[in-house]
């Protein structure tokens, strides 16, 4: 068999109220080394952005999926997670011939052998790759939903629920990004007059 190509699974956006989960694969190419890389929540964004492109130039493969707010709330957020994990690494070409995936749950329908590791995202590079892409890619959409959605602040907690976001729930009510199976999105719901 050729050299093994070893994809890193990740995700960025499991918590927040709001917005898709962005997950990626990457494999690294060992004949293109990226100096810097590391878990994308210890880097700062400029790092990040700095880091994304040479990702993408460099990697022998990757991709990015979006996982929509519709899947989030039919499956439940690992489920729809996992889902998105598993089209990312069947994405791949050339295809991979392991997966490393952050956490410590296995995706189904993985297309090659895997493990999960807790704390990849910090102890195997190729984990720290498809972090950094995945937050990349989420923190820009999210900036985006800023203008589609004025108010709510989502360029700034990016969809968590922080103190602002909840009261900007609480005020102006979920917007078509909310998802809905969250218990402060629901509980919004709940209270809401008729009619509003």
């Amino acid at each position: 068999m050729s050299e093994a190509r070893v994809a890193g699974v990740d995700e960025a956006g499991r918590g927040p109220l709001a917005g898709p989960v962005a997950v990626a694969a990457v494999i690294l190419d060992p004949a293109r080394p990226i100096a810097g890389l590391g878990d994308s929540k210890a880097l700062s964004e400029a790092r990040r952005e700095a880091l994304a492109p040479l990702i993408r130039e460099r990697a022998l493969a990757w991709h990015l999926e979006l996982v929509p707010i519709e899947e989030i709330d039919r499956l439940n957020i690992l489920h729809a997670t996992m889902a998105g994990m598993a089209r990312a690494v069947r994405a791949l070409s050339p295809a991979a011939t392991l997966a490393l995936v952050d956490g410590n749950r296995l995706p189904p329908g993985l297309p090659c052998p895997a493990q999960a590791l807790v704390k990849g995202d910090a102890r195997e590079p190729a984990i720290m790759a498809a972090s950094i892409l995945a937050k990349v890619a989420r923190d820009h959409l999210m900036r985006e939903l800023e203008s589609a959605h004025p108010g709510y602040g989502f360029a700034l907690h990016k969809g968590y629920p922080t103190p602002e976001h909840l009261e900007a729930l609480r005020r102006l009510g979920p917007c078509p990004q909310h998802r809905r199976s969250f218990a402060p999105v629901r509980a919004c719901l709940a209270t809401a007059l008729p009619g509003i």
